[in-house]
């Protein structure tokens, strides 16, 4: 939420908002000139290069209006010399002391700023964007699809420096061309666009006007005339590190790989950016390490379906957006996931009592290279290679060494296409990925020798990009060993041994599956109305978890949506946005599986205080996977509510509440959360945050384990009474724009309690309690001493048992990171992370205890130093 919020409240310049203009403004043009003597960057706009220019201002407001001059006068000026191109603005301001000056790290920006977007390509679809606060902090990012993307993990090389004095503030920024991207025949004439952000009242101006209610950004920036003469400068930079490390942890005397208690590496490698062309740049990356990024938060997964992670590697997000290929909207699902290469390994190896095994924690990454970049005919290429090596587990016994093959020699392969027709009103894209592994080891066989997936998709524009059609359709097939196939129909994730399910048919003599799937969308995306539908389905035999992201297979999902917006101020209100939407979804056997309806509404009061209220309301669910490889069942309706409210981000002190309420009909579950938020900024450079979030839930049917008999199918629910609690602390203490000190932590507690134990007897019988059988008393006995529950059914004659799934988690993870960049594109990581792990079977939530016990716990502590250093321009 909090990201959120930052973003809507500089929205005018980051995200655009797509609504109607009824009067299209004209194009503006500034017209720069070339200068000899290249200006000193020390913000104060003094050097008689800058007299080679008029300057250009008339500014209009965005936010909160788009048809009023600014409140505020700001002029600019450009120019440029062979190598760089260089602007300057004065931000004139009738109140210099209420300029709010905060400091923060790259990309994260706060305070009054200034920007500036470069459609250098001149293609009207996409922009390099610089912006600078007036303390001189940095923010970069590039935008595509006209506006609809940005990607912040851009970081180019560039210079700008600040000056605040009785006139308000200026700014002065040298951007070498080799970090831009143009085509010499492109006539002089690139797309641009400068905006000012007034911080104390949240006022944002353009100097090219554009309306809140215009399709698309890119396309209606201003011109910047007058670089006919200018060469394009390839990018050429490579950049060496090493690494040194140790860590902590505690002592196991009887096991040899961690009988001393501390580890310590030395490591080294490479990064290199190549500009292959005018358009293109090759990045190449051996021997990556990223023992800078945070570690992923903390959670409990108690679903069949992994869990999605954001990739936090610097190589694999920079120019990520170039990659995605969504499967559809609001889902994580994409033909591409990057945290499949260095993953951890998929084998452990099965050890004899006495046996010792040293796993490595993550797969390397032997190298990786993409090439990425855009013609000036509007054609986009992104492709990447990944090689990851064969790791080997070191197993002990007695001093008896031996290895074990956990991954094999893995090569993975993206790569995406786009061509733009007719201005970029069509756009016609595809995009393939393989993956090959190089495996020799029966133990392995499991795992998949190839996949492949590829996807074609088009979009088109309509009425001055008022309408959009979309249209996708993609493909896969994975290939192995006949265990590998088997393994993969029966996953969570295709589930072909359902007995009900008779469009689907477990073959054990498979040694490859094929599957497809699509997606249809229309929109308006201007005007304040906005209306869409979008259906997509993806076939059972659909696989791309190898290089991709895929929960579910076996579902087609329709959504209606409609949303109105209020652009301008009005009562209490600064805007505001309603919505509302309906979805349906049936599997490929015809069976429909759920009919829900959603309805949201967001506000941002003329005080600058957010808030959003957001409803469910779902019928019963007929679930293919609840049952794990199982019949269908049939799981009672439910409705939800949530919200947010938060003050103006423009105090020192912000505070946000957030909540979410969802109820089960016939009494089947139950669930709630509350999360808070507080950020103080005592000082203008230094941010602390407190985000405690707690969750409640109780449900009737939680999956528990399964028992299989010749004739006989036990699938093993029980009640559960589970508690969450994690509360995250970030210090940001920003020195210079060059130096910062950041630190996170994240105190982590959740219990399971189970209770009132049974098994299913008819999964779609109309009464919800004529779906399962309770065990009675005569029927199941908790055997204390060895943690189990046997189970005796008279009725039946069978005897089992399965072990009890209480749980209680307690694990606190930090890491405190110094990070200097001490000249342009090199730096010096010091690191220091903890954690501290701890898993038992108690199934109580006890806060006081559970957090005092987790200071008792052995920590793992790591300390790392790394150096890069970049050589080039």
């Amino acid at each position: 939420m909090k990201r959120f919020l930052l973003l809507v409240a500089i929205s005018g310049f980051f995200i655009p908002s797509f609504a109607r203009q009824d009067t299209a403004y004209p194009k503006k043009i500034y017209t720069t000139n070339g200068i000899q003597v290249p200006p000193v960057i020390d913000g104060w706009l003094n050097d008689d290069s800058w007299k080679n220019v008029p300057w250009e201002g008339e500014f209009q407001m965005f936010d909160p209006y788009d048809d009023r001059p600014a409140s505020q006068d700001t002029r600019f000026k450009v120019i440029f010399d062979r190598e760089n191109i260089y602007v300057g603005i004065r931000a004139f301001d009738t109140a210099p002391d209420s300029i709010v000056k905060r400091l923060t790290r790259r990309d994260d920006m706060d305070g009054d700023f200034v920007g500036l977007q470069f459609d250098s390509y001149h293609d009207l679809q996409t922009a390099f964007t610089f912006v600078t606060s007036a303390a001189g902090s940095k923010m970069d990012f590039y935008m595509t699809g006209d506006g609809n993307n940005e990607d912040l993990t851009w970081n180019p090389i560039w210079w700008v420096e600040t000056q605040i004095d009785d006139q308000g503030w200026t700014m002065e920024a040298k951007i070498p061309f080799s970090q831009l991207r143009f085509d010499k025949s492109s006539g002089g004439v690139w797309g641009f666009q400068v905006a000012r952000m007034i911080f104390r009242n949240s006022e944002t101006s353009f100097w090219q006007p554009i309306s809140k209610e215009s399709p698309g950004f890119v396309h209606l920036l201003g011109e910047l005339h007058g670089l006919e003469n200018i060469d394009p400068n390839k990018q050429a930079e490579i950049t060496p590190y090493g690494v040194a490390g140790s860590e902590w942890f505690e002592k196991e005397p009887e096991n040899p790989f961690r009988a001393e208690g501390y580890d310590r590496s030395i490591n080294g490698g490479l990064d290199a950016k190549i500009g292959l062309t005018n358009n293109f740049t090759l990045d190449m990356t051996f021997n990556p390490d990223f023992g800078q990024v945070e570690a992923d938060p903390s959670q409990v997964n108690l679903t069949a379906f992994e869990t999605f992670f954001e990739e936090q590697r610097p190589f694999f997000i920079e120019g990520k957006n170039i990659f995605d290929y969504d499967l559809a909207v609001h889902s994580m699902n994409n033909l591409f996931y990057s945290r499949r290469i260095g993953r951890r390994p998929h084998h452990y190896p099965d050890l004899d009592n006495g046996e010792y095994a040293n796993v490595p924690q993550f797969t390397k990454i032997l190298g990786a290279a993409k090439v990425t970049g855009k013609t000036k005919n509007g054609l986009s290429v992104g492709i990447m290679e990944s090689v990851t090596s064969g790791e080997q587990a070191e197993i002990d016994n007695n001093g008896d060494r031996r290895f074990e093959t956990v991954e094999p020699l893995t090569n993975y392969f993206a790569s995406r296409v786009s061509k733009e027709f007719q201005k970029g009103n069509t756009i016609l894209g595809g995009m393939v990925t393989s993956t090959n592994r190089f495996n020799d080891e029966k133990h392995l066989d499991y795992l998949h020798s190839s996949a492949i997936s590829g996807g074609i998709d088009f979009k088109q524009y309509f009425t001055d990009r008022s309408y959009v059609l979309s249209l996708s359709t993609y493909v896969s097939q994975v290939s192995g060993s006949e265990e590998a196939l088997v393994r993969t129909q029966r996953s969570p994730v295709h589930l072909f041994q359902r007995p009900d399910a008779d469009y689907v048919t477990l073959d054990s003599t498979l040694t490859s599956l094929s599957g497809f799937g699509g997606s249809f969308s229309f929109a308006k995306q201007s005007g304040r109305v906005n209306f869409g539908s979008f259906v997509y389905f993806n076939s059972p035999g659909l696989e791309l978890n190898d290089i991709g992201f895929l929960n579910t297979t076996d579902e087609i999902l329709e959504i209606l949506w409609a949303s109105y917006r209020f652009n301008e101020p009005f009562s209490i209100f600064r805007s505001m946005r309603l919505s509302m939407n309906q979805y349906s979804a049936w599997d490929f056997g015809g069976r429909h599986q759920v009919l829900g309806f959603r309805m949201s509404g967001f506000a941002e009061f003329k005080n600058l205080w957010n808030a959003g209220i957001f409803g469910n309301v779902d019928s019963d669910l007929y679930s293919n996977s609840t049952l794990r490889g199982g019949p269908t069942i049939r799981l009672p309706g439910d409705y939800s509510l949530n919200g947010f409210l938060s003050t103006s981000s423009t105090k020192k002190i912000i505070a946000e509440v957030g909540g979410y309420f969802s109820r089960g009909n016939e009494n089947s579950r139950t669930s709630y959360s509350l999360d808070f938020g507080l950020t103080y900024k005592p000082i203008s450079n230094l941010s602390l945050s407190l985000n405690p979030d707690f969750s409640h839930r109780k449900s009737q049917l939680q999956y528990v384990t399964q028992q299989h008999f010749e004739n006989e199918e036990r699938y093993i629910f029980g009640s559960i009474d589970q508690q969450t609690l994690s509360m995250s602390l970030r210090i940001d203490l920003t020195i210079t724009p060059e130096l910062t000190l950041q630190f996170w932590g994240q105190p982590f507690i959740a219990s399971g309690n189970y209770s009132n134990f049974k098994y299913i007897t008819d999964p779609i019988a109309e009464n919800f309690t004529d779906r399962f059988h309770l065990y009675g008393e005569n029927e199941i006995e908790y055997k204390e001493d060895d943690d189990l529950y046997s189970i005796n059914e008279p009725a039946s004659g069978l005897n089992y048992e399965f072990g009890n799934p209480d749980f209680n988690v307690k694990e606190f993870l930090s890491n405190l990171v110094f990070r200097w960049e001490y000249r342009p594109g090199s730096f010096l990581y010091l690191v220091w992370s903890q954690t501290r792990s701890e898993y038992n079977q108690y199934g109580q939530f006890h806060f006081g205890d559970d957090f005092a016990d987790m200071w008792d716990i052995h920590p793992t502590d790591a300390i790392m130093l790394k150096v890069s250093y970049r050589i080039g321009r």
